[in-house]
């Protein structure tokens, strides 16, 4: 199956992720979608190929004869999207970039002034949306050109190689995704996500991470005998927010400067809850910024009287630089791999979260690899013919034993 097809086979299926949900996967589509794919492993020649309760595909393909030696690289997308828009009725459509704004409808454009790296994509073929809903690229091109990898490799046996493990995760985009994965049925020495941006990137860096629930407890008095009695949650709560410094805010960072985020805000007089997201490549400016926010509720009880602010902050996941860097030669061989794909290798930092975060704390190195998409999570997104391809040759010069 051509890549363009088997993309968007998969971005017909609606596989929004639910943060507010107990089960596994969050939403009962995601199982549609990972049963589709375990069938397609299957029927591409993929061995146990399935999926298993928790709605996580699995399946590999055997090494190549006298490479049975050769460790077992892995290879993981997710198959869930953003709520960040929506990912229903998505009606992708093809066109030949030859430079200026991408109209998606009469409201919703993609300008090159404002969205630069445009230019990078003149003469490409680029896959975009109608402007009312997210593509899915983020992550099923990851899915789609490590499949057509597998099938490639497949039809080319004359390609030597070890084994290879595949695996497709339910729930990464609300932090999930590798939570129920079965690292030891994997079997893989070292693996690689396919979920990243413009083609080219290399990340084996991301934020430590962490949630923080503020909590502003106020008296409400009927406001016409409110005068020394009346402490208004939601007053405080602003206080509170403008004591945080306004340059660590995400708007104002970029590279690996971290944040502090605030993601929601509801209340009133009574009781007001913020919730902060806490992001930081580096550990001790990490542990600095949880420890400013906990200094301005210490500020706010004294001035308003002890319990007025609650502060509640849960560790997320952390930098997995520390357990990379033990086995760097799994960043050289992909390196190397764009390399010969003729493509300049660009290592540089997560400003977010990925699988392989958690997977390389739990004994899996796992850093990151591009899809070449753009404008994740929203309506303007859009992925790259072009890269999608050559992402593919790249997954084959990874496995290819020289």
């Amino acid at each position: 199956m051509d890549i363009v097809e088997r993309f968007l086979k998969y971005v017909s299926f609606e596989t929004t992720s639910d943060e507010t949900s107990e089960t596994c996967p969050s939403s009962p589509k995601e199982l549609e979608l990972g049963r589709y794919l375990a069938e397609e492993m299957k029927a591409i020649g993929l061995e146990n190929a399935g999926i298993d309760k928790d709605g996580y595909v699995y399946g590999w393909l055997p090494a190549t004869p006298g490479c049975e030696g050769e460790p077992t690289i892995g290879f993981i997308a997710h198959m869930d999207t953003s709520d960040g828009a929506s990912g229903a009725d998505i009606k992708p459509r093809t066109i030949h970039y030859e430079g200026g704004d991408i109209v998606l409808n009469d409201k919703v454009s993609i300008d090159e002034k404002t969205f630069g790296f445009l230019k990078n994509y003149v003469g490409q073929d680029l896959i975009v949306t109608d402007g009312t809903t997210l593509l899915g690229a983020d992550d099923k091109a990851g899915v789609a050109e490590i499949l057509t990898a597998m099938e490639y490799l497949i039809a080319h046996p004359e390609v030597k190689h070890g084994r290879i493990a595949v695996g497709f995760t339910p729930d990464e985009e609300i932090g999930r995704g590798a939570d129920r994965f079965d690292i030891k049925g994997f079997g893989a020495q070292f693996a690689y996500t396919v979920d990243g941006g413009t083609l080219g990137e290399l990340e084996y860096e991301n934020f430590n991470a962490a949630t923080a629930v503020v909590t502003v407890h106020g008296v409400n008095v009927h406001p016409g005998s409110a005068k020394n009695k009346m402490k208004n949650s939601a007053l405080m709560a602003m206080e509170y927010a403008g004591l945080l410094p306004a340059d660590q805010r995400p708007e104002h960072t970029e590279g690996y400067e971290g944040f502090m985020h605030l993601l929601d805000i509801q209340g009133n007089e009574t009781l007001t809850k913020m919730v902060y997201i806490v992001r930081d490549h580096d550990m001790i400016k990490f542990g600095e910024k949880k420890a400013v926010m906990q200094a301005a509720a210490d500020f706010i009880n004294a001035k308003y009287g002890e319990g007025t602010v609650e502060l509640s902050v849960k560790d997320s996941y952390f930098n997995m630089k520390q357990y990379i860097e033990p086995v760097m030669y799994i960043i050289d061989r992909a390196k190397k791999a764009y390399e010969d794909a003729g493509v300049t290798p660009v290592v540089q930092p997560i400003r977010g979260g990925t699988d392989g975060s958690h997977l390389s704390e739990n004994g899996l190195p796992c850093p990151n690899l591009s899809t070449g998409g753009e404008n994740f999570h929203g309506e303007r997104e859009f992925v790259s013919i072009q890269a999608m391809h050559k992402m593919v040759e790249v997954i084959v010069n990874i496995v290819k034993v020289q």
